[in-house]
């Protein structure tokens, strides 16, 4: 994974009209914690993060007291119909320190004709990695799985230096038979019109 540079500014002002402000001025207020480092308060120019943030577990750095450093998002809070990030909490790591983080499933491939469907069990895969080195995603070929076939943790080939966070047997990918249309109004009034007409018939 690339790290992204993210021209931090400590931030000095505190409270919901400082980070008002900080928004209006094209800014998120973000904390970094970790390492039992003192909390820091950053501003971190809006547009920039939220390009960072595409990428899933982005690795950051964040000038800190005069010094990079390497963050990882842990919490983004986002305006409930905008989604524009309002805040963020990062974490603190350090080169070959191992982390636990979540990482997106793909899928790819046709499943085995008849109209079955793929049900993704865990979109998201836990897993260790080094902070420095963790894989963007993971994909998974389904190609030719039939109904009831699943795929579990432990079937999943990982890049190298990455373990599972997770126990091997969880399920993370199903394929679910295709379910038989239900009957119409009509096709169901038609129906019981048939067996009354063979109830009739018997009685006859």
């Amino acid at each position: 994974m690339s790290e992204i540079r993210i021209a931090a500014e400590s931030r000095t002002e505190f409270g919901k009209g400082a980070a008002r402000r900080a928004r209006r001025a094209g800014f998120v207020p973000g904390v970094v914690y970790g390492h039992g480092h003192t909390p820091v308060h950053l501003n971190l120019p809006s547009h920039d993060l939220m390009m960072a943030l595409k990428t899933p577990n982005a690795l950051l750095v964040v000038p800190i007291e005069g010094k990079d450093e390497y963050v990882l998002p842990k919490a983004v809070q986002r305006e409930a119909i905008k989604r524009t990030i309002e805040h963020v909490d990062l974490l603190l790591v350090k080169r070959g320190e191992k982390v636990t983080v979540e990482i997106p499933v793909h899928a790819e491939g046709e499943l085995a004709p008849g109209g079955n469907l793929l049900e993704h069990v865990l979109n998201a895969l836990p897993i260790e990695a080094e902070a420095t080195h963790l894989p963007e995603s993971v994909t998974v070929s389904v190609e030719g799985l039939e109904a009831g076939a699943s795929i579990a943790a432990g079937d999943i080939a990982l890049p190298a230096g990455v373990t599972l966070a997770v126990e091997a047997d969880v399920v993370v990918l199903q394929v679910i038979g295709a379910q038989a249309p239900e009957a119409t109004e009509e096709e169901a009034a038609e129906g019981e019109e048939a067996v009354e007409g063979e109830e009739a018939a018997v009685e006859a």
